[in-house]
């Protein structure tokens, strides 16, 4: 929804369904993984995160993103070729994950249409071991430290929008940011995991011409680098992925916006192998007041 434009309190609620129920390896989908590796089953995302923001007069805003994670993940565990495939361990969580707070400044051009955004993550969430699968053959052993509702770690966030008519009908934007953990528990029992740098550029165009139905098209880019610490899976936990994401927004009287989402992948390329979605939706709404 880019920036406020007019001064005062904005709150808003995003809802996010990300299904992973695809192996995938480099640019393709694979069917298995070689013996001694873990063959995971699926894991279903969602992510329910309340925001509120303040726009000063002076060209200066912050928010405040509060997102709860609900997650189940079920997996075979290590696979053996010549054994039979072992039953399913799943688990389940639900709890408050990583808060963020972002502050962004629009003052750089009499237009305001660049704004730069720094911001960090906090380590509010459960993390390291604390979730346990609760049934199968892994039952009471913890989950991966990646799938834990949070990380653990405080990262600092860096960011740019700019945004620009483009015709008398469209208009066109485009957003970066950058997100790297400068502290984490690399020395505490359980907890020694850092999860990957991430670089994340989106770019899109919106029909404006409409009274109240705003379509808009993006372009979503993700590049992660590796987990790293001896609870991460090194191996298995970095990539570049492209999505193609069409939706609607619109507004609903002079305070309130809707808008929903699908983000559709179009090219991946992953390291070793990793569980990837099909499909994700996104959909939510913000008022002013």
């Amino acid at each position: 929804m880019g920036y406020p434009a007019l001064p005062g309190w904005r709150a808003s609620l995003e809802y996010d369904y990300i299904d992973q129920d695809q192996l995938r390896s480099g640019t393709r989908a694979v069917s298995g993984v070689p013996d001694g590796y873990e063959l995971e089953h699926r894991t279903i995302n969602q992510y329910a995160t309340a925001g509120i923001s303040y726009n000063f007069p002076t060209d200066w805003n912050v928010t405040v993103l509060v997102p709860y994670v609900i997650r189940s993940h079920s997996t075979y565990g290590n696979q053996d070729s010549i054994a039979p495939l072992r039953p399913l361990s799943r688990s389940f969580s639900s709890s408050v994950g990583d808060i963020k707070l972002l502050g962004s400044y629009q003052g750089l051009l009499p237009t305001r249409h660049l704004a730069i955004q720094l911001g960090i993550k906090l380590p509010s969430g459960r993390y390291g071991t604390a979730v346990d699968f609760h049934s199968g053959p892994a039952a009471g052993s913890p989950l991966d430290a990646s799938l834990q509702p949070g990380t653990g770690s405080t990262d600092v966030i860096v960011g740019a929008y700019y945004h620009r008519m483009v015709g008398q009908d469209f208009d066109a934007f485009a957003s970066g940011q950058f997100q790297s953990a400068v502290r984490h528990h690399m020395d505490q029992p359980g907890s020694d995991y850092r999860p990957g740098n991430s670089v994340t550029v989106s770019l899109g165009a919106r029909y404006i011409a409409g009274d109240r139905w705003t379509p808009q098209l993006q372009v979503n880019l993700l590049h992660k680098a590796p987990d790293q610490g001896a609870l991460a899976d090194v191996q298995n936990s970095a990539g570049t992925v492209a999505y193609v994401s069409p939706g609607l927004s619109a507004g609903i009287g002079r305070r309130a916006n809707v808008f929903a989402f699908v983000q559709v992948p179009v090219y991946s390329n992953l390291y070793g192998v990793q569980l990837f979605p099909r499909l994700t939706v996104s959909a939510g709404g913000s008022y002013s007041f």
